[in-house]
């Protein structure tokens, strides 16, 4: 069923309102997902702060044409964005891993910084660490050396009292 003019129109407010709020766009196919999983897809998105939305060609490329995004190549199935508003790669990892259990839906292209990129380019974004655990591993490796230092300086305080404690039960006789 086509849609009218006036819903046409408030989907365009609304692509145009999460593009300006965005931190990154992913554009993903859909076709032969279930509503059931596409609900829980919507879901799992949401929780990490980003948006799912099905939207017809035309009125994706009206929004982004608004915001200078151009597309360098034609969208094929049926397309739905993934908008990130604060971290700009947990909705797109959310979605790798929602991709993993069901081939159904299939990166294909998206904005990443302003600039448009490759179906690549969004997966290799997708698998990136998040963030938290890359300042767990920066704090980690910072910390490895000054753990070592302090294993081997204690290495030295027990080996003294080791050879101490030896030493003294033959002093006393």
């Amino acid at each position: 069923m086509p849609l009218s003019k006036e819903q046409k129109q408030n989907i365009l407010k609304d692509l145009n309102e999460k593009i300006e709020k965005q931190k990154s766009i992913a554009f993903v196919d859909f076709k032969g997902l279930k509503v059931k999983d596409l609900s829980v897809l919507r879901k799992k998105i949401k929780e990490v702060g980003g948006s799912f939305q099905v939207a017809k060609k035309t009125l994706i490329k009206l929004a982004l044409e608004k915001f200078n995004l151009k597309l360098d190549k034609e969208l094929e199935g049926e397309i739905a964005l993934i908008f990130a508003f604060e971290d700009p790669i947990l909705p797109l990892k959310e979605a790798f891993k929602f991709s993993q259990a069901n081939t159904n839906i299939k990166f294909l292209a998206g904005f990443f910084e302003g600039k448009f990129i490759e179906k690549e380019e969004v997966l290799t974004l997708a698998q990136l660490p998040s963030k938290d655990e890359l300042l767990t591993r920066l704090v980690w490796t910072i910390q490895s050396p000054i753990s070592g230092l302090v294993n081997v300086l204690q290495g030295n305080l027990r080996n003294l009292v080791y050879v101490l404690s030896q030493i003294s039960p033959k002093v006393n006789q």
